[in-house]
């Protein structure tokens, strides 16, 4: 999908600082399609005589959550000539908002367009057209006032240049809409509307009366226990009065949250009060803090975990200390590196807040340990090449353990005693799964190795690792160019 970013690339010469404009206008103006009951389009000239154009082209678009569209199908990438709609090339030259009364017909449905001049740094650098379907009639109400009346003032700083303010960028998205609770304040901060949803929310915060025609900020410091929060709030207010943009906030009181963001009203500079945007989010915070202490849980269980692994390891080592039969301290050995790398897994995972582990950060934890341990008169080198990424734990676990007995394999079989070689663990992610290879450059495989028939405890712990766990079937065969190479792919998604 072609981005806003890309068609003003390909499209104008705008600078960068007209195309961030664009971008907050864009960023902002669903909460204008909802009060305005209509479609928004972004239009940009596209002719030579930018101040004079003859072409337009739409560059985005949105539709309102609270009427029927305009337009069913996609209008980005549409021209258009001045011919075509003059109204377009009109709100450029005289830098103007144009309301043509008189509706035409697009698809069967009345449409009745306003054109919006964006001006950015004193000059017209687009044009909005809010195209409202005429098909259903709507009746007047209290709530369809102060939506439109707020729309349009809106809309007016859009052109006076004012609106959206720089600031708020970075909060639109998770910032309270039309339809979660609007209030309008008159130029003295008292409550002139308040929509349903609005009262709603200052009702479940503990106002019992009606707000109209109260002060909101000496209202909410009335509801709030916390003076910080009692003295953001009046801030916030009196800065939109002042206009000023502020950042949103977020206010308690008894047990219930609010989104609270207020947006300065000054069309043609006049002091026109301010919008305030509110939300009730307190089932979302309530979820929101059961998702974390269901995290914390879960971290402290992977940490326990990996705690009792440890211990279990220790022991085993204490044992393998205390044995004077060299087979039974080998293979006691062989089960503390086996549980160490399962641990390193949980350990991973008890410092994460996603159920993904890390590959590459535990593989390069574990590789140096088998190399150190694996080999007593000669030093092998042991690297990774690639990368895993990141895998689900139930993935990460198994995987590891196979990399941790391919490579002691390796290291304890493929080079001749007093020799020293390379064993290298490589891994490629694709879109069709991880390709993982272990190879090293020693003496090859023995004749008549057969993988089916081998009787090894770890490589018997691969195939069934790979079988049960990976989904997955290893290979082992001679490298051309001397050594040994195991090869597996596992079927995961790359990311």
């Amino acid at each position: 999908m072609t981005t806003l970013s890309d068609l003003l690339a390909a499209h104008t010469r705008l600078p960068a600082g007209a195309v961030q404009h664009l971008q907050r206008v864009v960023a902002e103006w669903q909460l204008l399609a909802d009060m305005s009951f209509a479609d928004f389009l972004l239009w940009v000239p596209v002719s030579a005589d930018a101040a004079r154009p003859e072409e337009f082209l739409c560059v985005a678009q949105v539709r309102p959550t609270t009427a029927p569209t305009a337009y069913h199908e996609d209008r980005v990438g549409k021209r258009v000539s001045s011919e075509e709609h003059p109204q377009l090339r009109r709100a450029v030259i005289e830098s103007r908002i144009f309301r043509i009364e008189e509706p035409r017909w697009h698809g069967g449905v009345p449409v009745r367009r306003e054109t919006v001049p964006v001006r950015w740094d004193g000059h017209v650098v687009a044009v909005l057209s809010r195209d409202t379907n005429l098909g259903m009639p709507r009746m007047p109400s209290p709530l369809e006032i102060a939506y439109l009346g707020s729309a349009a003032d809106l809309c007016q700083m859009i052109a006076d240049g004012t609106f959206p303010p720089p600031a708020e960028a970075a909060v639109v998205d998770t910032s309270p809409r039309a339809g979660d609770g609007l209030i309008r304040l008159d130029a003295g901060g008292n409550v002139s509307y308040a929509s349903p949803n609005a009262s709603s929310a200052f009702h479940r915060l503990g106002h019992a009366s009606d707000l109209v025609g109260a002060s909101l900020a000496a209202a909410t410091r009335a509801l709030l226990t916390d003076p910080f929060d009692a003295a953001e709030v009046g801030a916030l207010i009196g800065a939109a009065l002042a206009g000023r943009a502020s950042p949103r906030t977020e206010i308690r009181a008894r047990g219930a949250v609010m989104l609270v963001r207020a947006l300065p009203m000054r069309p043609r500079g006049d002091a026109a009060g301010a919008l305030v945007l509110v939300r009730d989010v307190t089932d979302l915070r309530r979820r929101d803090q059961a998702l974390l202490s269901k995290d914390a849980t879960i971290r402290e269980i992977h940490h326990r975990v990996k705690n009792s692994l440890q211990t279990v390891a220790a022991l085993l080592r204490l044992q393998a200390r205390r044995t004077t039969i060299p087979e039974a301290r080998r293979v006691l050995a062989e089960c503390v590196r086996r549980v160490n790398s399962i641990a390193l897994v949980h350990e991973s995972l008890s410092v994460s807040l996603a159920d993904r582990v890390d590959v590459d950060e535990l593989v390069d934890k574990v590789l140096p340990a088998i190399g150190d341990g694996a080999t007593a008169d000669a030093r092998s080198k042991v690297r990774r090449d690639g990368s895993f990424g990141t895998l689900p734990a139930q993935l990460a676990t198994p995987l590891v353990l196979v990399l941790t007995e391919l490579v002691h394999n390796a290291l304890a079989h493929a080079f001749e005693p007093g020799r020293s070689g390379e064993v290298v663990v490589t891994a490629v992610r694709s879109g069709e799964g991880l390709d993982v290879t272990v190879a090293d450059d020693g003496r090859g495989l023995p004749p008549g190795f057969s993988l089916e028939k081998a009787d090894g405890l770890g490589l018997q712990i691969v195939q069934t690792l790979c079988s049960s766990e990976l989904d997955s079937h290893l290979r082992i065969s001679d490298r051309p160019e001397g050594g040994t190479l195991a090869a597996l792919r596992l079927p995961v998604v790359s990311s």
